[in-house]
């Protein structure tokens, strides 16, 4: 059984873990998330007969049955590194922004700006629309605590989820605990735009389209200039691809131009904004694609 996603309000209270529940015979076919109390467990009992208190997964399992039990969810194979053009779109027609505002998405690896970008953001849009946040990690609240340290929206429009597990499983296996937070604040706050930030993860981790209808992947150049042709679906597939920190490019030795040419390849052309986010640069392309990508979709 996997990892049950903690979430935290802005004020550091924590919500009741979620059972998610799938209902077909009634309600339309769709799944349903509640909070239940839970009693307290029964007092564990040692048995001296008991060698080993962990317990072992059942033997003969497959690489993928094995993961699903300790994970939750699989990582399996992919055929290809993705493609631009041919990535999966958001489903209008069937998109209530009534009950979710239009959702951007962002991801990328460890430290390449996500966080600085959600501030940057927070800090151009929230003077003319409602705004709410989704924060992910692993273990702690560090993203959600840095956007309240430096002022991005009010702490109660900043949410966490704890995922306790690979940051991708919350972005694209099961977005429920995303969903359930997401829908929440733009109740309590009827939201324009929501941003939400997965944690820290590699080139293949991209997200659901049940869950962002704008997708930014963030990379920068400390990584080299290799990083764009290796490809993987979070640059080939998200919406917009941001190439931050280009300020560093010299100290790493890493080329622009080579880091252009080859995102240009791999993503046949799709937008990727070249960006020292920190600085403000880039940041007014990234806000016009942003808010393009929300008025085509009706949103607002």
């Amino acid at each position: 059984m996997g990892f049950v996603p903690i979430v935290r309000k802005g004020s550091g209270e924590e919500s009741a873990p979620m059972h998610h529940h799938d209902h077909h015979g009634h309600h339309g076919g769709h799944d349903h998330h509640h909070e239940h109390p839970h009693p307290p467990h029964p007092p564990h009992h040692d048995h001296p007969h008991h060698d080993h208190p962990h317990p072992h997964p059942p033997p003969n399992l497959s690489e993928r049955e094995r993961m699903i039990l300790e994970h939750g969810h699989a990582h399996d194979a992919m055929d290809s590194p993705g493609s631009y053009l041919k990535r999966e779109l958001p489903t209008y027609s069937n998109r209530d922004f009534t009950t979710r505002s239009f959702t951007i998405g962002v991801g990328g690896p460890v430290g390449s700006g996500k966080t600085a970008l959600l501030l940057q953001l927070c800090r151009r849009l929230a003077a003319k629309f409602s705004i709410g946040v989704v924060t992910n990690d692993i273990f702690t609240r560090e993203d959600q605590e840095f956007l309240i340290r430096n002022q991005a929206l009010p702490q109660e429009r900043i949410r966490a989820i704890e995922t306790g597990g690979c940051p991708h499983a919350a972005i694209r296996e099961d977005v429920s605990a995303n969903l359930v937070a997401l829908e929440e604040l733009h109740a309590e706050f009827q939201t324009d735009l929501l941003l939400v930030e997965s944690g820290g993860d590699n080139l293949a981790a991209n997200y659901s389209r049940e869950l962002a209808d704008f997708i930014i992947y963030v990379i920068d150049v400390s990584g080299g200039d290799k990083i764009p042709r290796k490809g993987g679906p979070g640059i080939t597939e998200s919406d917009l691809l941001v190439v931050n920190k280009t300020d560093l490019a010299a100290l790493v030795g890493a080329d622009l131009q080579v880091m252009n040419r080859d995102a240009k390849k791999v993503r046949e052309n799709g937008p990727t904004v070249f960006a020292q986010v920190k600085n403000n640069m880039g940041m007014d392309e990234i806000v016009e694609l942003i808010l393009g990508a929300a008025k085509g979709a009706g949103a607002l």
